[in-house]
């Protein structure tokens, strides 16, 4: 069996998305962005300067101990799951 049927399908459903990446949506019981930043305030974030819903997550980026920093969220919680220096 040849792959090509799969591959050609798999470049049409590309070739259709729109372009640039979209942010997911959060849900109704996602905590709300402003909560959010507060408890990565609270946390040790001086500032967040990303902040989006991403794969059932919030996700983001923001500085923290002087350090730029990529972080992960509960979405229901706010609890820091990851994070990581860029």
């Amino acid at each position: 069996m040849t792959k090509l049927p799969v591959l050609a399908f798999a470049l049409a459903l590309g070739a259709s998305a729109p372009n640039g990446a979209m942010a997911d949506q959060p849900g109704l019981d996602w905590m709300p962005m402003e909560r959010v930043k507060t408890k990565l305030m609270a946390s040790g974030y001086s500032s967040i300067t990303k902040i989006e819903a991403d794969d059932g997550h919030w996700d983001g980026e923001g500085i923290k101990d002087g350090q730029k920093m990529k972080f992960e969220l509960d979405p229901k919680t706010g609890e820091i799951l990851g994070e990581a220096p860029q």
